[in-house]
């Protein structure tokens, strides 16, 4: 009877410990990354609040997964495929109305006299405007930091093909650029 308490006694021991370990080492990964997760989740998804949520709950499938996260050095792309996961979760459950935009009237509300946009936030359309497949390792490069090996593991693409990608996303803002540069001109001059 006294052996089968002393069990309980270092069982129970253990099992604290453990919490408190998983709850230090939850904590200081969420204080290394919670900025660079916002960053990206941000940039891919374009609202505040929603990036917020969806930061949280990655935060908190990351807690629960916390235990099966064996390699240390993979803890940024382990968190970056979370976030990814629930971005796309957010669509599997919403039913969207679809409706062709060229059918769909658009309002000017913004007068011509008071449009001034900095160069970051005409970026930011512009990197918004492209296509997914070019965007998003763009951002990955860009905002997280990534190196195209980790960008290919992450999207599970050949290095190769991202780096093409990469190329074309950077053609395409320079594009974009010069077609700006050309407009500006001549509706100055």
């Amino acid at each position: 009877m006294i052996v089968d308490f002393v069990r309980k006694k270092k069982r129970k021991n253990q099992v604290n410990k453990d919490m408190v370990d998983k709850q230090k080492k939850y904590e200081t990964l969420v204080q290394a990354y919670h900025k660079d997760m916002y960053r990206y989740a941000y940039w891919l998804i374009r609202d505040q609040h929603i990036a917020e949520d969806v930061v949280q709950e990655t935060f908190l499938r990351a807690w629960r997964s916390l235990d099966s996260l064996n390699d240390e050095k993979a803890v940024k792309s382990w968190l970056i495929t979370i976030l990814r996961r629930e971005n796309a979760r957010r669509f599997e459950r919403k039913q969207f109305d679809t409706v062709d935009i060229e059918e769909t009237p658009v309002a000017d509300d913004i007068n011509a006299s008071h449009e001034v946009s900095t160069e970051q936030d005409w970026l930011r359309k512009q990197i918004g405007v492209l296509p997914t497949e070019y965007r998003e390792p763009l951002i990955m490069q860009v905002i997280g930091g990534y190196s195209g090996d980790e960008i290919a593991t992450e999207l599970n693409l050949n290095k190769n093909t991202v780096m093409t990608r990469l190329f074309r996303a950077r053609n395409m803002l320079k594009d974009a650029m010069e077609k700006t540069t050309i407009s500006e001109r001549s509706s100055n001059g």
